[in-house]
């Protein structure tokens, strides 16, 4: 494990689907790396949390991004852009977990410098392993830049 095995690795899930926020949650929970999950419903609030403004004034900056694409008001698309085009938040790994097979969507995601492109699968056994292998590679490997 790496140095991240005494301090909480801090998670932002951008995501509108109050059952794949559940499942998440249960899945994180169930890791073996100790997590913060921070939630965000939509793009305009996901981007206020990582910016710190308004009611995310005392948000700790997380260091792993989860990122559904269909968000309301903005999407994940949009906000995937908006965080690597500021030099504030641009280290930041963005891993897009979405339902969205779309090539375009994959394409452009990867054009915008997302670090992953994860589909998420409909299947409940599935969905955990998907996040137990975030878990793995992401939590247990992967070094975060030192706030």
């Amino acid at each position: 494990m790496t140095r991240r095995s005494q301090e909480a690795v801090e998670i932002l899930l951008v995501d509108d689907h109050l059952g794949d926020v559940r499942l998440t949650k249960e899945a994180l929970a169930d890791c073996q790396v100790r997590t913060n999950l921070s939630v965000a419903l939509d793009g305009e609030e996901a981007m206020a949390f990582l910016r710190r403004e308004g009611r995310f004034a005392d948000a700790t900056r997380p260091d792993l991004v989860l990122l559904d694409l269909n968000l309301p008001k903005k999407n994940g698309l949009k906000v995937l852009g908006e965080i690597r085009a500021d030099p504030a938040l641009i280290e930041i790994p963005v891993i897009v977990l979405t339902t969205s097979t779309s090539e375009k969507d994959i394409l452009a995601a990867y054009q915008l410098h997302a670090n992953c492109y994860i589909t998420k699968p409909v299947e409940l056994d599935k969905f955990f392993e998907v996040i137990r292998l975030i878990e793995r590679f992401w939590l247990t490997i992967v070094e975060f830049p030192r706030r």
